[in-house]
């Protein structure tokens, strides 16, 4: 009977269970998005770059 009123792991168990949802939606956004992330490039620094030289000179 001391096992039944034991309630001691619930509320790890239920942090388990709200990060395991969060990464499965992570993981799923990730899927619906890949084809944009590979065709987008976020790390193109010498455009960038450019882009914020050309902005203060003409500025």
């Amino acid at each position: 009977m001391i096992i039944v009123f034991d309630e001691c792991g619930q509320g790890a168990a239920e942090y388990i269970l709200l990060f395991g949802g969060v990464i499965v939606i992570a993981i799923a956004t990730l899927l619906i998005y890949t084809e944009y992330i590979k065709t987008t490039n976020p790390l193109n620094v010498a455009t960038d770059l450019n882009n914020v030289r050309e902005s203060v000179n003409s500025g």
